[in-house]
């Protein structure tokens, strides 16, 4: 099972146009979205495959206002586990280790050890 991120959106109505679309779209994703009590903060809870859909989605919109959003997500998506790199890695024969990094932001040395595992099996 992938890790389950939640991510505060400080003032997310206020930051992005569209807001409606936006929020459809994540919560079709299947992610949760809601608000943090009467704040105007809201609280994102995600997979690493949902927040890479997500700011996929966003840079294919081109909408400006949901930029932000795109480089927030992209901040939260580190700090996988060896296991959580392996599920991702596995997912995807032949992902090389450069790939592996730039989808994952995780170092050299965790990457061959991750490829050099799936080898082996």
């Amino acid at each position: 099972m992938s890790k389950l991120f939640e991510i505060a959106l400080p003032s997310f109505l206020r930051r992005v146009l569209k807001a409606y679309a936006l929020k459809a779209q994540i919560r079709a994703i299947g992610c949760s979205l809601s608000r943090k009590g009467r704040s105007r903060n809201w609280l994102l809870s995600a997979n690493f495959e949902q927040l890479e859909t997500i700011i996929q989605f966003i840079h294919q919109s081109e909408e400006p206002s949901w930029q932000w959003l795109a480089k927030h997500l992209s901040e939260h998506k580190t700090n996988l586990s060896h296991q959580e790199l392996v599920n991702i890695a596995a997912k995807q024969p032949g992902i090389s280790i450069n790939q592996l990094m730039a989808k994952t932001d995780c170092t050299i040395a965790e990457a061959r050890l991750v490829i050099d595992e799936l080898e082996d099996l």
